[in-house]
This record gives C-alpha cells, structure tokens and sequence, in this order.
C-alpha cells in the first residue's frame, strides 16, 4: 500500500492476508490452506479522506486477479484496445489542456514525440489508442499483439504472456491506485524485474499508488520496492521501508545469512520449520516465536505505534481529482458501439460454428423434403396431416437450431463478469449488441430452411404464403435464441443451463397443440397452451397453409379439408390471429431480451474461488497440521523421496533438434517471409541420470516447446534431429512408461481428492507386480514429500471455483507423476504459483527424487538464490529458440557466473545478487543489441558447446550388454484392472455430481408428472383416430424428451473429463477400450434409475394396459432408447473438438430421429426411408 508516490510490498504467505491500519483497511485474500469461511470486512475504507460511499472505488483502484480471464478468440491488441476504450481517458485531456497552457505561458516548445503522444492518449472513444502500442512494449506483448489469446482448446499464446495480458489490460486505463496479485506466475525474473521496474518509475513519477503481491521474489525486484507489508494468520507482522525489516527482525532476534535472499528470509523465519536456524541467540533458549508474538513486538514497535495513529488527510481539490465520481467512463452511445463492434468481431471468429450450424440445417432440410416430397403428396386428409406434421417439424428444428448459443454464452459469462466488476460497460451495454446482432443469423437460417423445404415440399404456392411462413419461422428462431441467452446468463453452468433449456423444450412441446390437440387438455391447464411460443408458430403456420385456396375442397362432412384439420387438431382460428402470433412472437423475443439483460445485471460470476476442506474440523486439522511441524525436521521429504522401488536408469540425449509449425495467417499478413516458423533451432543436450537439470530462459524462448518435443506430445508440425533414450532410438509406446511429465496447466478430476488422485495414478502405471500394500504405502510417502499428507480428504475441485488452490493443484500435479516411479521425469514450470518456501520444498524434493537415480530436468522462472544453486547443470534458450547455454551449475553458481564474465561487454555480478536473475539480465535482446554480441553463436564456438556435443555423443551409444527399452506389455497393468480402475474413478467422478445426476433424475420425474396430468387415462379411452393419435404423442415425447435429455446433457458434463482423459492416456495409463467401456458401464444403474421412476409415474398415470409383460416390455424399450442416446453423446464428444460442435450434432441427431420416429410420418412399407425409421432409437416405443 502507498501513499503519495511510494509502492509498498505485499509479500505473501500462506494463509489469507489482512493489509489493516487504523483508519484504511483492505482486505486481500491469498492462498488459503483450506476454505474461505463467511468472510466479514469491517473498519472504515478512504481515498484521500474521501469514504468509500463519496466516490466511485471501483474506478478509482484497480484490482488485478491471478487468474487470467480472457476471451480467447481475440487477440492480444484487440483485448487490450477495447479495455482502453471502456476505461476512458480519465483525467488526461485536463492533464494535457493544463500542461499545454503552462508551456505557453513559459515559453516551453515541447518535445514533438512527447507531445504527439500525451495528445493521442488523451482522444477519447477511439476503437485504437497509443496507449495501447506503449503497453504491448513494456509488458513485452509486442511479439504475440496479434496473436490470439486461446484457452485450452484453441492455440494461443503463453502461460506467462496471458499473465502479463491481464496485469496489461488493467493498466492501460487510467487508474492511480492498482492492487495486483501475483502477478508474475510464469514470467522469467528478467521480464519481472523490467515490469516491476517500470511500475516504480509510474509510481515515483505519476504518483501512482500500487500494491503488489508476489511469489519468489529475487532480490533485485525485491529492491524495487519502497514499502514492505509482511503478514501472517491474518496479522500484520511489520509495515515500513523494506530497507528496514531486517533491522526490526534482528531487534526481535532473527539474522539474516550473508547469502541468503531478504524475501525468503522473511518468509520462513514465520515457518516452524525454518525459524531455528535464523536464531542470533544461543540454542537452547530457542523458542518459536509465533505470528501472533511477532505481531505484538511490531505494535509495541516505534513504527508500529505511528501506524495506530489516527492519519486521515484532509479533503481538498487536488486529491478529490485522483478519485472517479462517474460510473462508467464513456457514454451510452459509445459503450453500446464498443461492446456492439466486439460482438462483430467474435461472431466473425466463431464463423466455423454459425457455418457449420447452417449447413447441418441445410442437409437436415434436403433429408426432410425428400421425406415428405411434393410428388407422393397429395390434397387429401391423410396427406393433410402428413403437410401438418412437416410444419410442426420445420418449426421444432427452427427451436432446435438456436441451442449452441448456450455453450457459446456460458463461455463468455466469466470475461463478462469480470470486465462488469470493473465497470467498463452496464449489462444492457453486453446484452443488446449479443441479441440484436444475432438476428440476421436467424433470418439466413430460416431463409435457408424455407427455401429448401418449402416448394419441395410443395406448400401453397403463393409468393405471400412463402412469406409469411418465413417470418414465423424467423421470429421463432429469435425467440427461441433469446431464451437460450437468457437461460445462459441465469443459471450460468452448462449442466443446469440444458436441465432448464430442455424442461422449457418440453413444455413448449406438450402445448404446443401438436403431439395434444387443445381440445384434449385438461381445461384447467389451456393456460399452458397459451403461453408456448409453438403454439403461435403451430396457429400460424397452419392457417397459412391451409386456408390457401388448394384446400378448400367441401368433404362429405359439408367442411372444406383444411379447415377439417385444423378443428381436428385445435387449430381454427381466422386469418387476423396470424398477426396476433406475430405479436405474440415479438412480445416474447422482447420479454427474453429484457431477463437476459436483468440476468447478467443481477447475477454475480460462478467463478468466484473458494476452497474446499477436509470433512473433519477445521480447528483440529489445523492443530493436527501444526503438531505435525513441530515434530518434523525436513528430514521426512529425503525419506519420502528414496523408496525401495528400483528404478532403471536411463539418460537422454537429443541432437540438432528442430521444430517448425506452420507460420499463423497473421504473421503471414504482416510479410513473414517463410511458410515456416522455426521454435526449435539446433538444440543439443544431454539429460542423465541424478542429475538435476534447469531449462531457463526468457518467456516465449522454447522451453515448454523442448519438453513437448522430448515428452512426444507435439502431434502438429515438423520435427527435425534424433533423440535417444540410454543411446537408443526414443519409441514414444515404452518411452511414455518410464516418463513423468508434470504440465504447465495443472489437469485433474475435480471430483476426486488428493489421495484418490494419486491412488488412481500409481495403481494404474506402477506395474502390476507391485503388490496393494507396497503401492498405498509409496502413495503415502509421496503426499508426504510434497506435503499433500494433510490435504489428502479435500476435493481437487475446479479452478477458480473450489477445491484445492493454485498452489495445491502444482503439488498434487507433481505427485501424480512422480507415484509413477518414472526413470525421466520432465516438469514444465512445477514452482510457478508457489511462495518461495513451498517452491523450496518441491525443489528439495525433486532434488532427492533425482539422487535416486532418475533423470529429472524443469523448466523454472524466478528461482531464489537457493532454489537455483540446488540444480546441477543448467540449459539456457534465448528467443528464437536457440541454446546459449549448457553445462554445470557449480557451487554457488560458480560456472555460470565464470562463463559469462568472460565474455566481452557482460557487467560483473554484484554482492548478494541473485546469479539467475543476473544470468537472465545479461543474456537479455536488450543486452545483445546494446554490446553486439550474438550469444548463441558465442556459445557454438565454445569449448562448453564442445563438451556438450561430446557428452552426447559418448551418451548416444549403448552401454555394452545393455538391451533397448522394452516391455512385453504395452501397459502396466492388463485391461481388466485398467477396466476396474476406470470404473472406480467413474463411479466417485459421478457419485460427487449431484448438479448432474440430480437434475438427469428430475427431468424424467418432472416429464413423467406432467406427461401423467396431460395424458390422464387416456389409453384406456380410445374412442376415434384421434385418441389413438394422442397416446402416439404420449409415446413420442417420452421416449425422445428423456432420451434427448440424456443425450445432450452427457455432453458437458463429460467433457470435463475428456481434457484428463487426455493427459491420462498420453500417460499410458489405460487403453481408450479400457476408458470406453468404463464410461459406458458407468452410465447404466443411472439410466436405469432415470427410466424406472419414469416408467413408474407414466405408465399408471397416462392408463397403459396393466400387464406384467407389457410394463417390463415398455420399461425394456425406453431403457434401451435412452442408454443409446446417452452413448450418441458420449460419441458425439469424442469426435468433436468443443462443446459448441457436440451441441450442434447432438441437435442434428434429435432431429432425425424425430422425423424418423414413425409419429410424424408414418414408416413406408420399404426402401430407404422404413430402413432409417427402424434406425430411430425409440421406434420400438409403439409396439
């Protein structure tokens, strides 16, 4: 926290932190061991003497989250361009209008760069902004501006470059006051230190006001600070210049070692672990000194006593300036322009989806004319209500084709709310352009719809009539569309979202005057009738059709045919109601309209993070857990490293390794040269074992890329060099047996907890002769070794929802490879989000894992002094991916430092710096282009770059009597315990969703009752053809509402798992036989619970002969027509790429077998269309 241009430092511990002074508190929560529990903020906040209820805070101080959210279709400038647009220009114009007149006044002619700058940042409205340019540079986004952000499925840019993309699009705006957590996850110490280095410079210059939290902090950034708050268990335990924590900790008895980092220092002196050996006063007088002691010392402290002091500034002009009074920074014409010209933007983005969608219309069109083709129709009755059934068709797959908006807006939600927090644009700013926007797509969709189906299927043919069908049917789709927004926005999680997305469809089914004529409900239930929007688009359609004059032929009954049908089906009514169903239409699109804007007013954002806990007292694990460290030593984690396992030791080499992929259309459009782009150029390297090796370089330089290409997981692009395992050629089938690779993205089932995480890894890759016993014991040392033990009964949970943090989630990551027992083990970042104390212990641990024989290399960023001495070799890449570096480490970093100060132009290193982040200092672009050295080309002409060569080739060849790695099995264990593991995983996975399994039991449940009240004994009334029509419907719908249910909601809710299942098989964890026929046995006793409650409700309600065999017969059916449609989907995700296209198909199968269902069109007595009616997964449900 800082007042009138100091920064202070935030540095972070485990446990939540409280910044509180007597007048201002802030609350900031950090990384909790367990749950937020009903946190209260009490106190008095001010700005400048200004309460929080006088101003605008959320405009006045920024808060930058440590969780990137982003929407990954745009690119790297547009995301920022448009959050400087919506956070305005703030005081600038005054700023420049001010400084202007001084100038004058002086006689100052300005600088024209200068000038020209502060003159374009202060434009307001404009789509781009210099700001924007000046920020990409100092965050170091120049390189990727143009690249789009991308998320798990879609390519995108770095870890560390959407860290720095979310640190950037908040400071592109013109707040003063920023608070900023953690930051620097995933940025190499060179990139950190010139960020953190640039907000010193805001800071002191532009009087900004910032706090800033951070992981690892090096000693170079750490010095870049002018304030220090260190906090412990929700206690201050000092607040001052950082320049003299040191001095108040060696009053209060504490001594920092000479080469030891102040960060670290302070951080572990509150450890019961670390305290001791930081004690200046004799051993046996050592006591710890906890939180709450350090706390009181500082209050009785000089410093602390002034921080009790009453400190309110008084109010005045200049500080009332600093602070926001307007809610939003442009007006209303403007944010709805911003927010309208960004949904054009990701609509045209997501053309392969709106594509995609309107061609499978268009050849579920041509397969619906050919169906009902004009030729085989006839102006009859029977073929009348052939025509009245392909109405009813057109307008269910019209309802249908709209629901991919779900997915699509529930993947937006979180951007959407974070950016609402932040005030850049009010609700209906979001939500008018997201509707109206998508109203041309309803118009092409229908059109194309329309002009398939409408002359094939040989309607009237009248120009009007065409007409009017298709503007029902455009009407129809929009009102449907905006319900699914609306739907989106309320309930904001996919499974919910399709529960109440198909209990609408249903309703709207049942009603709808269709599958139940209106003369045949319940009379106390015609309300229902009235408020479907199919049964406007049923009404209208239908007297479009058939009061045309081909269907005024007088029956034997003295009433023309098409008004026959339309009494039969309760559907006669006068032209003039077409027009009120066009009125009822727009009055529900503008009803759906307004509870999409009030649903994103008044919802808050499902992401927000909170913690899961052990089930066991909070109290008593945490006085269990403390006990725990009292006892302990360090020494448990070399124990807990070296198990009696044996382990093959085996090296790897790689030589004049190259990797291209194809250059990106973008870069292509700025002139980059080739139709490649190289990431690898020339690696070569060896890897052995008991050896700790660090792969280091600045953000973007090819570190992730060099594991992936080691690990074989990139399946796209071009690789070039040889690579071999113990001097033979790598096979990536055994190789992944013996490999351990820990992600950058941390990927786990959420709902299972740590142990059974790591259970379910080691049983399935440690091999089979390892017997039960040994195998839970191994699993207790390794949560022991990264300090799971106590955490073991807390959920993974999901990111920045709930479950385990972000520090937990990297060590459970690191235990589920390493209970592998894997001979290479290859970790891509496993310190980033931990605090330099959690980050020593998983390095002591790697370290210990590696002394057993194992071949360990990972790539880190920001490593302490001590962290980075604990390596033994080290390989360094610069941008471009070019090795500059690669041999030992040497004691206290000796090699390192010796290779690089012999270089010309290379700056000594200083006393107590950090050799790593000096190291990334001088071997920066910058560094380069200043001196004019190349040092990638230094390196190749080394004696280093010789000796590497030479230990790759001495490695390259097999050791004599050695044998290739080979396993007789291609996994460790055979499908049947592969089966049993899967099947054990799947049943917790969906044991602990009841979101899921609750609402696929409700919707049978609540289909069933109201199937039961429509259709009340009516099987046991057949008195006309029109009876018999009914209880087909009663029949249709239940077999297609439940089946499709099922169908469609399997598919976001597996696709969840689908990401683990990846990393899992790539792991050689299982077959994808083993996995398949898991989830597929996994979804019976569910299935089968789902059709017996409903077969139970609907069979007696709606008054089915009462037989023995025709009840199991009709349960039998049902059962076997739902299980399919749940393993369509469950097909459905494994074929597609996302959610959006699943949900696209899925509607594409709904609806033929709807057509195909035999109750819309009966089945022909042969050829091609009875064959796809007796492929309808419910076609059995009326015999």
């Amino acid at each position: 926290m800082c007042y009138g241009g100091e920064k202070h430092f935030l540095l972070k511990s485990k446990n939540f932190c409280k910044i509180n002074t007597k007048n201002k508190k802030f609350i900031v929560l950090t990384n909790c061991e367990y749950a937020k529990l009903f946190l209260q903020v009490t106190g008095d906040i001010s700005y400048n003497g200004y309460r929080l209820d006088e101003f605008v805070p959320e405009k006045t101080a920024v808060y930058i989250s440590q969780y990137d959210l982003h929407i990954p279709e745009m690119t790297v400038r547009e995301t920022l361009d448009f959050s400087s647009q919506c956070q305005g220009v703030g005081r600038r114009p005054k700023i420049l209008k001010d400084v202007s007149a001084r100038e004058s006044v002086a006689g100052i002619i300005p600088d024209a760069d200068i000038d020209l700058y502060m003159r374009a940042i202060a434009v307001e409205g404009s789509k781009t902004s210099l700001q924007t340019d000046y920020i990409l540079k100092i965050m170091g986004l120049d390189i990727c501006a143009d690249t789009m952000v991308g998320d798990t499925m879609i390519r995108g840019i770095s870890g560390g470059q959407k860290k720095r993309l979310t640190t950037a699009e908040m400071i592109v705006g013109p707040a003063k006051a920023y608070f900023m957590d953690e930051i620097s996850n995933g940025l190499d110490s060179s990139t950190t230190f010139q960020i953190i280095n640039c907000f010193q410079q805001l800071t002191n210059i532009s009087g900004y006001t910032m706090v800033i939290s951070l992981l690892q902090p090096t000693p170079e950034v750490f010095d870049l600070f002018d304030d220090l708050i260190l906090m412990a268990e929700g206690k201050i335990i000092y607040h001052g210049p950082q320049n003299e924590a040191l001095k108040f900790f060696e009053e209060c008895g504490f001594i920092c070692p000479k080469r030891k980092e102040v960060a670290d220092f302070l951080q572990e002196i509150l450890s019961w672990k670390d305290q001791q050996q930081y004690w200046s006063g004799p051993h046996e007088s050592y006591r710890f000194i906890s939180p709450h002691e350090l706390s009181s010392m500082f209050k009785e402290n000089q410093r602390g006593r002034k921080l009790e002091e009453p400190s309110v500034p008084p109010k005045s002009k200049l500080s009332k300036e600093a602070l926001a009074f307007n809610t939003y920074s442009l007006r209303k014409l403007e944010m709805f322009k911003a927010c309208g010209a960004r949904e054009v933007l990701l609509m045209k983005r997501s053309m392969f989806v709106y594509v995609f969608k309107t061609g499978q219309l268009a050849i579920i069109a041509l397969v619906t004319m050919s169906v009902f083709l004009r030729t085989r129709m006839a102006i009859d009755f029977t073929h009348a209500n052939y025509y009245l059934g392909a109405l009813f068709f057109s307008i269910f797959m019209i309802m249908l084709n709209g629901t991919p908006e779900i997915s699509m807006q529930i993947r937006r939600l979180p951007s959407f709310y974070k950016q609402k927090s932040y005030y850049f644009y009010p609700s209906w700013a979001y939500a008018i352009p997201a509707s109206v926007l998508k109203v041309p797509v309803s118009i092409l969709d229908s059109l194309v719809w329309i002009c398939i189906t409408y002359y094939g299927i040989g309607y009237a043919a009248n120009a009007s009539r065409f007409f009017c069908q298709f503007l029902i049917l455009c009407l129809v789709h929009q009102s449907v569309s905006s319900l699914y927004r609306f739907i989106a926005s309320y309930f904001r999680t996919p499974t919910a979202s399709f529960f109440y997305l198909f209990l609408a469809l249903t309703l709207f089914l049942m009603f709808g005057g269709f599958t139940l004529p209106k003369p045949s409900m319940p009379g106390w239930l015609n309300w229902g009738f009235w408020i479907s929007p199919m049964t406007y688009a049923e009404i209208s359609t239908a007297i479009n059709e058939f009061q045309a004059p081909r269907w005024q032929k007088v029956t034997i009954q003295n009433i023309t045919i098409g008004n026959r049908i339309l009494i039969n089906h309760g559907l006669y009514y006068s032209w003039r109601f077409y027009w009120i169903s066009i009125g009822a239409l727009l009055g529900s699109i503008i009803l759906f309209y307004i509870a999409f804007g009030l649903a994103l007013d008044y919802n808050t954002s499902v992401e927000e993070y909170h913690g899961s806990r052990p089930t066991k007292n909070l109290c008593q694990e945490q006085e269990k857990a403390s006990n725990i460290l009292k006892e302990s030593d360090g020494s448990n984690i070399s124990k807990g490293a070296k198990m009696s396992i044996p382990v093959m030791e085996l090296s790897v080499t790689f030589h004049n390794l190259n990797y291209y992929i194809d250059t990106p259309p973008e870069m292509l459009k700025q002139g980059y040269p080739t139709r490649r782009l190289q990431l690898l150029n020339n690696i070569t390297g060896a890897l052995r074992p008991g050896v700790l090796s660090a792969l280091m370089g600045v953000s973007g330089a090819g570190k992730t890329t060099l594991l992936d290409v080691l690990a074989g997981r990139k399946t796209g692009g071009y690789i070039e060099g040889n690579i071999k395992i113990g001097g033979y050629p790598k096979v990536q089938e055994t190789f992944v047996r013996i490999l351990g690779y820990c992600e950058q993205v941390d990927i786990h089932s959420p709902q299972l907890t740590v142990e059974e995480s790591v259970t379910y890894s080691a049983w399935l890759r440690l091999p089979s002769h390892v017997d039960e016993e040994t195998r839970s014991e191994f699993v207790s040392e390794v949560l022991k070794t990264v300090e799971l033990d106590q955490l073991k009964d807390v959920l993974v949970g999901t990111p920045q929802k709930n479950g385990l943090s972000m520090e937990q989630r990297k060590r459970l990551t690191i235990a589920v490879e390493l209970v592998s027992n894997p001979s290479v083990i290859l970790m891509d970042e496993p310190t980033t989000g931990l605090d330099t104390r959690s980050a020593a212990i998983v390095i002591r641990a790697v370290k210990n894992i590696c002394e057993t024989g194992r071949t360990v290399v990972c790539t880190i960023h920001q490593p302490s002094t001590e962290i980075f001495e604990a390596f033994d070799e080290l390989i360094l890449m610069k941008s471009g991916g070019k090795m500059i570096y690669s041999g030992p480490v040497g004691e206290c970093s000796s090699k390192v430092i010796e290779y690089f100060e012999k270089i010309p132009g290379v700056p000594k290193i200083k006393s107590n710096c950090n050799p790593a982040t000096w190291m990334m200092d001088v071997t920066s672009t910058s560094m380069e282009v200043q001196h004019n050295i190349n040092f990638a080309i230094l390196y190749e002409e080394s004696s280093l770059h010789r000796d590497t060569e030479e230990l790759v080739e001495r490695l390259s060849i097999p050791i004599p009597n050695s044998e290739n790695l080979c396993f007789s099995h291609r996994f460790p264990q055979n499908g049947w315990t592969q089966l049993k593991a899967c099947l054990w995983k799947q049943n917790i996975t969906y044991w602990r969703s009841p979101e899921y399994n609750l609402r696929r039991i409700m919707m049978p449940v609540i289909s069933a009752l109201i199937y039961g009240v429509l259709f009340w004994k009516r099987a046991k009334i057949l008195n006309n053809e029109q009876d018999l029509f009914n209880i087909f419907g009663a029949m249709y719908l239940g077999s297609t509402t439940v089946g499709s249910y099922s169908h469609q909601s399997v598919i976001p809710f597996s696709t969840t798992e689908r990401i683990v299942m990846y990393r899992e098989k790539f792991a050689g964890m299982y077959s994808s036989w083993s996995y398949s026929f898991a989830q597929a046995a996994i979804e019976i006793p569910y299935v089968f619970i789902q059709v017996l409650l409903f077969t139970l409700i609907v069979y007696p309600l709606t008054g089915y002969y009462w037989t023995a065999h025709k009840f199991i017969w009709f349960f039998y059916t049902t059962f076997c027509s739902t299980l399919s449609f749940v393993y369509v989907g469950l097909l459905l995700v494994s074929i597609t790429p996302n959610v959006q296209v699943a949900t696209i198909l899925a509607s594409f199968f709904n609806t033929m077998q709807t057509l195909f269902s035999g109750f819309i069109l009966p089945a022909p007595g042969g050829g091609f269309g009875s064959t796809i009616s007796l492929l309808h997964l419910g076609h059995s449900m009326p015999s």
